[in-house]
This record gives structure tokens, C-alpha cells and sequence, in this order.
């Protein structure tokens, strides 16, 4: 699963640059660090959804012939 990397130095100095203090931008930045450790990315969710996607397709097959089967 590929990663999302925040130098978190480099954003401390972007928020103070705007005017944040020096405590509020680490909090900012530690809010968004902890939160970053729960972010899916599209790769992640591709990969448990592939077998989802087989059994649907064996599903709907399976519907298919049933339906096929009561009219030839």
C-alpha cells in the first residue's frame, strides 16, 4: 500500500508563515499526522474488492443461465 508522506517541518513553517503561532502550527500538523495513519488508498481498496468483483461476475452468470435454462 503506497504511503502519504507529510514533512512535517516544512508544513509547521508553511502555517506559520501565514500567522499561525508556533503551537497552534504543530498542533495542525500533529492533528493531520495521527489522522493520515487511517487514509484507504485506491490500490488498497482495489485489491480487497477483486474478489468481490469475481463473485459477482459468477453470480451473475449463474442468474443468467438459470433464466437461459427456463425458456430454451
Amino acid at each position: 500500500m503506497s504511503t502519504v508522506t507529510l514533512v512535517t517541518m516544512e508544513a509547521v513553517r508553511k502555517l506559520r508563515n501565514p500567522g499561525f503561532d508556533e503551537k497552534q502550527a504543530e498542533t495542525v500538523v500533529r492533528v493531520l499526522s495521527d489522522a493520515q495513519d487511517s487514509l484507504v488508498t485506491r490500490d488498497y481498496l482495489d485489491s480487497k474488492l477483486e474478489p468481490i468483483k469475481w463473485m459477482m461476475g459468477v453470480l451473475i452468470g449463474l442468474a443468467v443461465a438459470n433464466f437461459a435454462k427456463q425458456f430454451f
